[in-house]
């Protein structure tokens, strides 16, 4: 459920100030999923827990929506190249599978939580359903705890001590976060294989609890993402050093050596229809100067 952390500056698509409105917007956003997600699972304590799995399937599509741009804006660094990430193991472990991962787990948590949105507001039973409804919520979770370690595992050619604090600071909650909802699920699995319960039954009280505190973990990381948004947003570069000998730089240098054959190729190009109009207007002789020369 957490959203790629990433303090590499490889986002290039678009103009500065255009990247810049859509990192706050990605922010924003997925801060505001979390407070979605908070009042879903709050109001499974209210008289209308229906309305509360609503909040639930609206915070995990809004999360969907921030894990797909952090995927893309990746890719567009490299204009899409997949055989690049081969030159750049945390490109394809980091930037690219974190948001991978993560798309994968909400999805699978979305369904799970709308199998059994379905079941409860229709009113009828299905067992079979209802089991694989409990196990996508675990697999969820555990998805999100694997891209949570993922999203830890990032190495940096040079970084002060301010750009790490910031880069932990959203670190930690989210796999502090992704483990509780991942244990929440396991003992509301536990309990429920024990019993016969359906609809809303099948949601324990500790499945609950745990998520709500997950979710205000998940709340912290993301307040601390805004911040670190904004920060990274305001540092002249010099306190980050980008890797070097990543994919980006390997395209960078296959442009720049590009660049010199493409202006001497359209040179030459258009230097060529001038050189053949001159030579065949100059190598003809005029008849006068034939007769003339035969005089």
């Amino acid at each position: 459920m957490v959203k790629l952390a990433s303090a590499r500056e490889i986002r290039m698509y678009g103009p500065r100030l255009t990247r810049n409105r859509f990192e706050y917007i990605n922010a924003g956003l997925y801060m505001f999923s979390t407070i979605l997600l908070v009042g879903g699972f709050a109001a499974q304590f209210s008289k209308e827990p229906l309305s509360g799995l609503v909040l639930l399937l609206l915070a995990l599509g809004e999360i969907i929506v921030v894990n797909v741009h952090d995927l893309m804006a990746h890719l567009a660094a490299i204009d899409y190249r997949f055989l690049l990430l081969g030159f750049d193991p945390q490109l394809a472990l980091v930037e690219f599978a974190v948001p991978v991962v993560q798309s994968l787990g909400t999805l699978l948590y979305f369904l799970g939580i709308l199998f059994l949105f379905t079941k409860a507001e229709k009113g009828y039973d299905n067992y079979k359903v209802e089991k694989q409804a409990v196990n996508l919520l675990i697999a969820g979770p555990a998805l999100w705890l694997l891209g949570s370690i993922h999203n830890s595992c990032q190495i940096y050619e040079r970084a002060d001590g301010h750009v790490q604090i910031l880069q932990q600071s959203v670190n930690i909650p989210f796999l502090l976060g992704s483990l509780l909802f991942l244990v929440g699920a396991l003992l509301n699995w536990r309990e429920q294989s024990g019993h016969v319960h359906h609809g809303l039954k099948l949601l324990s009280e500790e499945w609950v609890w745990l998520g709500m505190f997950g979710s205000l973990l998940l709340l912290i990381g993301g307040l601390m993402n805004v911040v670190k948004v904004f920060k990274m947003q305001q540092m002249s570069g010099l306190r980050l050093e980008k890797l070097r000998g990543g994919a980006q730089e390997r395209l960078m240098q296959e442009r720049e050596g590009q660049m010199p054959l493409i202006i001497e190729e359209q040179r030459r190009r258009r230097n060529s229809p001038e050189e053949g109009t001159t030579s065949t207007t100059v190598a003809p002789t005029p008849y006068k100067d034939v007769l003339v020369g035969q005089a």
